[in-house]
């Protein structure tokens, strides 16, 4: 299958797709590191957003205060979520189990 060759006009309609998606997912990590948006809302917009639902776990939850690579990556274990696990991957006890783990006390 070969490759279709884009007019210019369409190589610049996805690149500045791809410029918002990227600033969107970065965005709700933003959020997320300041204390805007807890795991729970995050979770729940990516949900229903399609470009959203493309953040990796552990990127979102690296995002969270106080939560780094390696707590990130025990919460993951013990939850049976891959690291290379996408939001939208996600099955429903994941779900209830990352925003268990991480509700506000």
């Amino acid at each position: 299958m070969t490759i279709p060759q884009l007019t210019t006009e369409q190589l610049e309609a996805a690149r500045a797709a791809a410029t918002e998606a990227r600033r969107k997912r970065a965005d709700l990590k933003s959020k997320v590191r300041s204390g805007d948006l807890s795991l729970g809302q995050a979770l729940e917009a990516a949900a229903g957003d399609d470009v959203l639902a493309h953040v990796k776990v552990v990127d979102l939850l690296k995002a969270l205060p106080r939560v780094g690579e390696k707590r990130a990556g025990v919460v993951m274990a013990r939850l049976d979520i891959a690291p290379n696990r996408r939001i939208r991957g996600l099955g429903r006890h994941q779900v209830a189990g990352l925003k268990a783990e991480f509700s506000e006390r």
